[in-house]
């Protein structure tokens, strides 16, 4: 059993009882998180594919740490130039755990049935009067 979940813009495949490495979630270690961008569910019974998004599932999970990743060396360079700029970029991180996978069902609420409301226009309109303006040019003017 698996899911395809959409997390700030990322794509992950989550599994249950599985650590998966996610941009960093503001929170403390130990606290829930609820994700409910689900695209994808397999259970090996049957697929649901999400329209973009499943209605009513969502992933429960548990912040297990935080960290940083290795740092990587950013190095831009114009050559002939004297241009040289070099920077070091480390991502925060979060490790989840997935711990139960949960299809909330809304409780199927049928509308009763009400009247139709019938609208009925006026057919009295307005009538509008065109005028038509006659320039009158002058003759001209022989001098």
């Amino acid at each position: 059993m698996y899911a395809l979940v959409d997390y700030l813009g990322k794509q992950f495949k989550i599994e249950p009882g599985v650590e998966v490495k996610v941009p960093l979630i503001s929170g403390k270690v130990g606290e829930k998180v609820t994700l409910d961008k689900v695209l994808y569910f397999d259970d090996d019974k049957k697929k649901i594919i999400g329209e973009p998004f499943i209605k009513g599932m969502s992933l429960d999970a548990k912040i297990v740490s935080h960290g940083r990743e290795r740092k990587i060396i950013v190095f831009k360079m114009k050559r002939r130039k004297g241009y040289q700029k070099k920077q070091g970029h480390r991502q925060n991180y979060s490790v989840i755990v997935v711990d139960k996978v949960e299809k909330k069902v809304a409780p199927n609420k049928t509308k009763p049935a009400t009247a139709k409301k019938t609208v009925t226009k006026s057919k009295t309109k307005a009538t509008v009067k065109k005028t038509t303006v006659v320039k009158k040019t002058d003759e001209k003017k022989k001098g």
